[in-house]
């Protein structure tokens, strides 16, 4: 669950604002192929497997029903959409902290899997690539509120920074290691 900010002010609140409690639960994506998107997400990215059935597959970070869900009822053997084309930006999947997200560049680089960008956007750190199924992806982690970049009204001024690569993989490096 999301936690609120106390130090953020929106640019411009809604006149019949939504509960602030609620928050975006699982992604479920339509897929051309299961196989794939169990290789990429299963073993490079390290979900756990929840249902798998021949045309769906259901993945978690940890004992939830689902965080990622992907099925081919619609879709199997499909190709991805053209760009331009409306519909999906990316997906984004925030990591708890600074070396579980260097822990995912290094399961990236060991897999030898493309990065379209990286960036410090002042208030989280993110990688940008594609999944096998050409969906566009972020992985980031939040900083702490405190460190957010704000103006004197208290809006965010999102920075578009260099992001320190090789602390990254550092953080990820530290990370105790898991036996097999």
């Amino acid at each position: 669950m999301k936690v609120p900010f106390s130090r953020l002010t929106p640019i411009e609140r809604a006149t019949r604002p939504i509960d602030p409690r609620v928050d975006i639960g699982h992604v479920h994506l339509k897929t051309a192929a299961i196989q794939p998107i169990y290789d990429f997400y299963v073993g490079v990215l390290g979900f756990d497997v929840i249902a798998r059935m021949p045309s769906a597959l259901f993945l978690a970070a940890g004992n939830y029903h689902h965080d990622l869900a992907f099925n081919t009822w619609e879709s199997e053997g499909a190709e991805p959409p053209k760009v331009p084309s409306t519909g999906l930006y990316h997906v984004a999947i925030r990591y708890p902290d600074r070396a579980t997200l260097g822990d995912a560049l290094l399961r990236l680089m060991d897999a030898r899997w493309p990065l379209e960008g990286v960036n410090d956007h002042g208030t989280h750190e993110a990688l940008y690539l594609r999944d096998p199924d050409n969906n566009g992806l972020e992985l980031y982690w939040d900083r702490p509120e405190e460190e957010w970049p704000l103006n004197a009204e208290k809006n965010l001024t999102f920075g578009g920074g260099q992001l320190d690569i090789d602390g990254l993989l550092r953080a990820g490096k530290s990370l105790p290691t898991k036996p097999d």
